[in-house]
């Protein structure tokens, strides 16, 4: 597998940390460019042969990697003359590129699991995928919206007017492409790869959205930068990718992270309490998932629709970024297993194995991002919360607030009592 790395970038925003004149992949964290991290991370999935598109002070990156030989991989260059953009360069390299190739935008540090990102690539079939991820900035980043089988339909540019609620699914940085691709691409042109590429591609083209919990963060401001260098020094950043076991704090919703104000059924009823926004920052700057898993019975007594869910979700999400906090990816059950009400929506009065304390919804995340259980936690404020965690092998701890245990469901026994969901995560979290 071959990788472009697009290197042009200035990074004039972070010349107070450059102690001399260097274009923005070249900029240091912890005494390593960030190419350098980019480069460990994709000769370890076999991703050899890079081709680095230069620009600003494109002489000082080939100085310092030469050919690649003394990095393990073997590197070619393309210098702009011009500016072309993220895509316009991809036009001159059609002849040295392989049928698929990454493209890697220069100014981020990642460290993710290339292995399952190319099997997601292959199992769909797809013409072009984006690495995609909540982040604590989606209001200033291009985001995307899904189908149920994580096809974008939908880009969401960071310029456009957004006065609507939207899921917190940015794009990443990192993409697999085609070859096919380069018919979008024309000579001599600045193209922008989201923008003027892939959104043409969309209403015929196989694009997906490869959502992880691996860590990409861009280098845009000094207190991105900072912030960076702070989870590298940590070991947040290597171990967040997906080949190692994860830890996860499982959250309930409904009186954990929103006031309890009964069923939730439409997104003004979503009043997200203010230590939840703390809790989850604690959560995002940890070795911890955040992941939330509800029962949501809403749907078969039939008082809002699937569409209504998911923009309460929306809502969620954009509440929670708008405070630059995120939730890793959510989980619901729309089931209810009594019947015979008249209102009822009888498709979803069933039995499943979705529903807590049943553990299905809690085995769907831990497969999908490599979780191990027991070294995780299940935070919620009833009874049917501690006996999902206690049945998924979790640590537990059941919250005063919301319900507070009253529901008494359950005989279940937490590991732990606190008086709220910030609380909760600072026994997770020790201070």
């Amino acid at each position: 597998m071959m990788a472009v790395i697009l290197a042009g970038g200035l990074g004039t925003r972070l010349k107070e940390y450059t102690k001399e004149e260097v274009p923005k992949p070249m900029v240091k964290i912890n005494g390593e460019p960030i190419l350098q991290y980019q480069l460990k991370n994709l000769k370890k999935y076999g991703i050899n042969e890079i081709i680095m598109v230069l620009g600003y002070m494109g002489n000082k990156i080939k100085e310092y990697f030469g050919d690649g030989t003394k990095f393990g991989v073997t590197i070619k260059y393309f210098e702009e003359t011009i500016p072309l953009g993220t895509a316009g360069a991809l036009y001159y390299l059609g002849n040295i590129l392989q049928k698929q190739f990454i493209v890697v935008y220069g100014d981020i540090i990642f460290d993710m699991d290339f292995d399952r990102f190319i099997s997601f690539h292959s199992k769909n079939g797809a013409v072009c995928s984006m690495v995609i991820h909540p982040n604590n900035h989606p209001f200033d980043s291009d985001v995307i919206v899904l189908d149920n089988n994580n096809k974008v339909t939908e880009i969401l540019e960071k310029n456009q007017n957004r006065d609507f609620y939207y899921n917190n699914c940015v794009i990443a940085g990192v993409f697999l492409l085609d070859i096919s691709i380069l018919e979008y691409i024309k000579e001599g042109k600045k193209l922008d790869l989201e923008k003027d590429v892939v959104m043409k591609m969309l209403p015929t083209k196989k694009v997906f959205g490869y959502r992880t919990t691996e860590y990409l963060k861009d280098m845009g401001t000094p207190e991105r930068y900072l912030l960076v260098q702070e989870h590298i020094s940590k070991g947040i950043v290597a171990h967040g990718n997906l080949s190692n076991r994860q830890k996860a704090v499982f959250l309930d919703r409904d009186g954990t992270i929103n006031k309890y104000c009964g069923l939730v059924s439409k997104p003004e009823e979503m009043e997200i309490l203010e230590e939840a926004y703390t809790a989850i920052k604690l959560l995002n700057n940890s070795e911890y998932l955040c992941i939330v898993i509800t029962n949501q019975p809403v749907i078969a007594r039939n008082l809002c629709t699937i569409d209504d869910l998911n923009n309460i979700h929306k809502k969620l999400d954009y509440e929670l970024g708008v405070r630059g906090v995120y939730i890793d990816d959510l989980y619901y059950c729309p089931h209810h297993p009594d019947k015979g009400y008249p209102e009822e929506n009888k498709l979803y009065k069933v039995e499943c194995e979705c529903r807590k304390p049943k553990t299905g919804l809690v085995q769907k995340a831990a497969e999908k991002y490599n979780i191990d259980l027991s070294a995780s936690y299940f935070i919620g404020d009833t009874t049917v919360d501690v006996q999902t965690g206690k049945n998924s092998g979790m640590k537990t701890i059941l919250l005063a607030s919301g319900e507070g245990g009253k529901d008494a469901k359950y005989e279940a026994i937490p590991d732990y009592f606190a008086a709220d969901i910030l609380e909760a995560v600072k026994i997770v979290i020790p201070e």
